[in-house]
């Protein structure tokens, strides 16, 4: 049975105008759910604050009701014949303590007992951002071994997946864009990356030149604006770019930023650029634990997570994350 009788939920109370505030969010508590027939009741144990939430809060969230987000938690009771008390369920109602759910509806499953692999890991490199790295290097980007690779927002979670993932593959140089000094000396002390820069230090395209001189076979975007622009500028013919994310324009009500000003260069080097969602691609999952749970049970990768505890967090990770706050996956800790 649940541990407690009362479960916290929270709900977007206005649309943000530019950068999201706290204000904007209500922490709403009510009595436990029970679960109905085809039903489990989940007490989660750790929620998912990710960057496409802020596109969320202009419209595909409503007002006034529980928010979505991944999640992992564990069946308190269930009248679901595909879920039994205590077993450990991945799910997409997230951004509260307790959720009901049905085995395969709306993402809805449990998770395999994989014996020596970190919680932290199933939000993060076995998660929705981890299975992004992964389809954004080996299907998008047909990654080969000896094939140089830029990242930008590389200190974020899929950024630092991607790292990881194209090492494994034999990446010959790995470089990255962060937004700090003491993100990129992390990126390349500890994260397996050759190169690094901080975007604050001049232009991309600049910095990327500086970063890989020779220039690159491929790279995944999680920004848009001047960071497609620079890796445009640093792609040799024929390169490849996945683009995941455009954090450039998440805050900018209204004004994205121009289109990058080389786009024609995308003609004359013969590139490919693909957009990458993951949703179209669930069925990587298998391939990612395949490749990845060997090297998470050896320690030769662990996950990178930055984690605060308490749902009453929850938001203060969500604003951090946009901030660049954290390194690796930001998750929030709602039980033990």
């Amino acid at each position: 049975m649940t541990t407690t009788r009362t479960a916290r939920t929270f709900q977007l109370t206005a649309r943000p105008t530019g950068f999201p505030t706290s204000d904007l969010f209500s922490l709403i508590e009510t009595p436990v759910p029970a679960p109905g027939p085809g039903e489990a009741l989940v007490e989660n144990l750790q929620l998912s604050v990710d960057p496409y939430h802020r596109e969320e809060m202009d419209g595909g969230w409503e007002l006034d009701t529980p928010l979505e987000g991944r999640a992992v938690g564990r069946v308190v009771a269930s009248h679901d014949p595909g879920l039994a008390e205590g077993d450990l369920v991945f799910h997409r109602h997230g951004w509260r303590t307790h959720a009901l759910v049905t085995a395969g509806v709306f993402g809805t499953r449990r998770l395999p007992s994989y014996e020596g692999v970190p919680l932290t890991a199933h939000l993060s490199i076995l998660g929705g951002t981890g299975l992004t790295a992964y389809v954004a290097v080996t299907r998008t980007l047909e990654f080969r071994a000896g094939q140089d690779l830029f990242v930008s927002a590389a200190a974020g979670g899929v950024g630092t997946a991607v790292g990881r993932i194209a090492r494994l593959l034999g990446a010959r140089r790995i470089v990255g864009s962060a937004g700090s000094a003491a993100k990129v000396a992390r990126l390349t002390a500890d994260l397996g990356f050759d190169a690094a820069f901080d975007y604050h230090d001049g232009p991309i395209g600049e910095l990327l030149a500086g970063a890989a001189p020779d220039g690159l076979d491929a790279a995944v975007d999680n920004v848009g604006g001047d960071h497609l622009e620079g890796a445009i500028s640093a792609m040799r013919e024929y390169g490849r770019i996945a683009w995941v994310g455009a954090i450039a324009q998440y805050h900018c009500a209204g004004n994205p930023p121009a289109a990058p000003r080389n786009l024609y260069d995308v003609v004359e080097k013969s590139l490919r650029i693909e957009g990458v969602l993951v949703r179209n691609h669930r069925d990587a999952q298998g391939e990612l634990e395949a490749l990845l749970v060997p090297h998470l049970r050896s320690g030769r990768i662990t996950p990178e997570v930055t984690v605060l505890d308490g749902i009453e967090r929850t938001v203060d990770g969500f604003l951090g994350m946009l901030r660049g706050e954290n390194t690796g996956k930001m998750l929030i800790r709602t039980g033990a």
